[in-house]
């Protein structure tokens, strides 16, 4: 089982402090979420994680291995897939040539197992019959499908799902936790960060809260809603699942 630690994450802009001693922790198989309110410091969080942003202080861990300096792509290879929240495919390559470009970047396949490889996420995300299509040409659905399964092509053994929910008809946000635990079952731990405050802790087993820059809550979705702080700072006392 692997685990994926941020510990004592730090970032200040200027004299503006907005993420302060933040840790967090993803297991293999589970499913995380990072919430808070707008401009609480959880993005910068998620962003420190992904290697978007260079932290001031804390540290990035895969089981013992500190990836702190690696940037984006060396996190990568070391096993973080990253989905981001604007859409992320080549509007004029097909389906198919989306996922390969990512294929063509593993050592470890040659030809044949790249094509393998390739046949094998098209029909484990439904999306072999627009193989043929065009990024451009898709739904936010379908878009979606084939992000996660080019994530997956870099075989990692953690996805961050910055956004998943966003720009999606309610349908496909089903279809997208259908997808969600689906990756659990393959034994990826995902950490989710979205505004999409009850989809999120409707499927997350773990939730950590950020305001003001530091984790005021963390736990399971019942003990998030009875946490007084959180209610006050960001669910209201009206919120349920």
């Amino acid at each position: 089982m692997a685990i994926l630690k941020a510990q004592h994450l730090a970032k200040s802009y200027k004299s503006r402090q907005v993420v302060r001693d933040v840790s967090l922790s993803i297991e293999s198989g589970q499913i995380v979420g990072l919430l808070g309110p707008n401009g609480a410091g959880k993005t910068t969080c998620f962003y420190m994680i992904v290697g978007l942003v260079r932290a001031d202080q804390g540290r990035v861990l895969i089981d013992d291995l500190d990836v702190s300096h690696q940037p984006m792509h060396g996190r990568a290879r070391a096993g973080i897939g990253y989905l981001p929240q604007e859409a992320s495919i080549f509007r004029k390559l097909s389906v198919a040539d989306n996922i390969m470009a990512i294929l063509e970047t593993r050592k470890d396949l040659d030809r044949a197992g790249r094509q393998a490889e390739l046949e094998s996420l098209l029909q484990e995300f439904h999306i072999h019959h627009i193989a043929d299509s065009l990024g451009m040409s898709l739904s936010g659905g379908e878009r979606r499908r084939v992000e996660i399964a080019r994530a997956l092509a870099t075989n990692p053994k953690f996805i961050l799902l910055d956004e998943p929910f966003a720009g999606v008809d309610p349908i496909s946000v089903g279809d997208i936790k259908q997808i969600i635990h689906h990756l659990k079952t393959k034994g990826i731990g995902i950490l989710i960060t979205d505004h999409n405050v009850r989809e999120t802790l409707d499927i997350c087993e773990t939730a950590y809260i950020v305001n003001d820059g530091q984790l005021i809550a963390e736990g399971d979705a019942e003990t998030i809603l009875a946490n007084q702080t959180v209610k006050e700072v960001y669910l209201g006392h009206e919120f349920r699942l």
